[in-house]
């Protein structure tokens, strides 16, 4: 009961903080988390109350399930970008420019961190370094995919933005492994290039190969059904089986390996969006019916963020380090393949921006890193904690900001909001329109 009463209340709280955050124009991303901070374990939840905020961070993993659902929706909609008429005018663009943007992410993160080790070696280790560069590739699609959604973005950045975010995915796992396995190999003096290039190959492979037999099945039992009720419950259901499927882990010999669950269920995205040709209208109810999940699911985001990492200076000051060398890596990463792939002035410009949220992906390699031992592994999921509450906080407005610049969003007619207006004056009280219609004018006269 006291799960379901968590949900509820992350739920309100979360769409109540939405109405305050939007007198001043901000992301209902970053309501989400700020929301899921308050009611977490460092403010409301310290009451103790059952149902009434986190009181543990226990309470908060009890919900995991929620977030690796929502996890699997939002790669799940990513897979629609890859359409095979889009990838033939973005798809060389989109590939260059994610390969890059992440390698140079990498490259200066390390730069900066190994200096600061052969500063400091008492502070920071060179395993936990290359590693913290590893995990710098990685990008957050959920916080970028909802934006792009709450602002219904269109336009030649956004259309590159979600393949390219979704690339980091597969980019991020290579390049993590090898690191990493160069990390631990420093550690224990043997390289293994199972582990170093075989198993995340492996992975990658068979992530992709499970999504196509998903997206096959699916479209093919679509055709069972007559009522678009029935046929988007299937398309649920197929999500919530990848996911669970994705969690299962093989060993081979010498070689272990599992699934990628954003890359199963962008792959079963994928094969759906070309091969079913209900797949527009499915898809826009599945984005639907996963709108209050993707809201619980950032409130909990917020809510695992943990506020002691600010009571380490020399930490903040890693972490400091890793934002700026991270953020320079992914602006100028994406601002010169951009400029090299043929890309417009404002793609060029504002591209490097949108790529900054950091979360999931992230968090999900730190535990990886929990084999460079205690010391090591804690320095680094302390850091990358760190970095994911900026982001996050800051990200989502960077990267609305981004998409409003490069005119990818734009307001509402006016007569939209005179529509409303009378709509609402008809509905609710007459002084409740006025100040609609006055809050509207105001915005327009800006």
């Amino acid at each position: 009961m006291v799960a379901l009463l968590n949900v509820a209340f992350a739920l309100l709280a979360g769409l109540m903080m939405t109405r305050l955050f939007n007198k001043w124009h901000l992301p209902d991303v970053t309501a989400f988390l700020v929301a899921g901070v308050l009611i977490g374990p460092f403010c409301l939840g310290r009451i103790g109350v059952p149902g009434l905020g986190f009181s543990s961070y226990d309470e908060v993993a009890q919900l995991s399930v929620i977030s690796n659902v929502a996890m699997g929706f939002i790669a799940f909609s990513i897979g629609n970008e890859f359409r095979l008429e889009n990838l033939r005018k973005t798809g060389r663009q989109a590939f260059i420019i994610g390969v890059v943007q992440a390698l140079a992410a990498c490259a200066l993160v390390d730069v900066a961190l190994l200096a600061f080790h052969m500063a400091r070696p008492d502070l920071l280790s060179a395993p936990a370094a290359i590693t913290l560069g590893a995990i710098a590739t990685a990008t957050a699609p959920a916080a970028t995919l909802m934006v792009v959604r709450q602002y219904k973005a269109k336009g030649e950045l956004t259309s590159l933005l979600l393949p390219i975010v979704a690339l980091d995915d597969a980019v991020g796992l290579i390049v993590f492994a090898v690191s990493f396995g160069i990390a631990r190999a420093m550690l224990s003096g043997a390289v293994s290039l199972v582990s170093v290039i075989v198993e995340p190959l492996v992975e990658i492979l068979c992530s992709l190969l499970l999504g196509a037999i998903a997206g096959s099945a699916l479209t093919k039992l679509e055709t069972m059904f007559h009522s678009n009720t029935n046929r988007t419950s299937m398309t649920i259901a197929f999500v919530f089986l990848t996911v669970a499927l994705s969690s299962v882990r093989f060993t081979v010999g010498t070689v272990n390996f599992g699934f990628s669950s954003l890359l199963v269920c962008m792959m079963l995205g994928t094969m759906f969006c070309n091969y079913s040709p209900l797949s527009d209208d499915l898809m826009g109810r599945a984005d639907r019916w996963s709108q209050p999940l993707l809201a619980v699911f950032f409130v909990i985001s917020g809510a695992e963020l943990q506020l002691e990492v600010f009571s380490q200076p020399m930490l903040v000051l890693i972490g400091v380090i890793y934002i700026i060398s991270r953020s320079l890596g992914k602006y100028f990463g994406a601002y010169f393949s951009a400029r090299g792939t043929g890309c417009s002035p404002n793609v060029v410009k504002h591209l490097g921006v949108t790529l900054l949220p950091q979360a999931g992906v992230a968090l999900g390699m730190c535990v990886t890193a929990r084999q460079l031992g205690s010391v090591d592994g804690a320095l680094v999921r302390n850091i990358i904690l760190f970095s994911v509450l900026i982001y996050e906080l800051v990200g989502p407005l960077m990267t609305k900001e981004a998409l409003r610049a490069a005119g990818e969003i734009s307001e509402k007619p006016k007569e939209v909001v005179e529509r409303r207006a009378r709509a609402l004056e008809a509905a609710q009280p007459k002084e409740l329109a006025d100040r609609y219609r006055e809050r509207r004018g105001r915005r327009y006269s800006k």
